[in-house]
């Protein structure tokens, strides 16, 4: 797997996918105050982590300012996850750059099915070439969706 990837700065900003770069704390606190992975405890997103395919935004000081991550076989899926810009990064392209950085990268463009979760963020995805489940009736899921609300997970 490819660790360690500068792509193209843009207006201050740039993307990289080594691991040893992202800012744990930063993603952490985004991540576990998320709707999607409310609470999750950071022993939980360090493993997650060290086994996905992460890519981290960063201003030109090495400030982290926003991150995904793809949980991928590198060959015929991918599922992403965990995407987002922080908040006073948000309205220059970030996410719309991240995105792009992401489906068009060499470890990826080869996938069969790149599949995603999102409440809100439709448009941004269709973008990049995501539509709606042609048949959601094929899927299926075990779907704990307060795992990390008491469930004795332990940090």
């Amino acid at each position: 797997m490819e660790n360690k990837t500068r792509h193209n700065d843009i207006n201050g900003y740039y993307i990289s996918t080594d691991n040893a770069q992202i800012d744990i704390d930063i993603v952490h606190t985004f991540i576990s105050s998320s709707y999607w992975a409310k609470d999750i405890p950071m022993k939980t997103l360090q493993k997650a982590i060290k086994h996905s395919f992460c890519f981290s935004v960063f201003t030109d000081s090495n400030v982290q300012v926003g991150f995904a991550r793809l949980i991928t076989d590198q060959a015929t899926f991918a599922y992403l996850a965990d995407v987002f810009i922080l908040d006073d990064h948000r309205g220059k392209g970030l996410s719309k750059w991240l995105i792009d950085v992401i489906v068009n990268h060499d470890n990826v463009v080869g996938l069969r099915r790149m599949m995603l979760a999102t409440r809100d963020a439709h448009g941004l995805y269709a973008q990049n070439g995501f539509l709606p489940i042609e048949n959601p009736e094929i899927l299926m899921q075990i779907w704990r969706p307060n795992i990390y609300l008491g469930a004795g997970i332990e940090d």
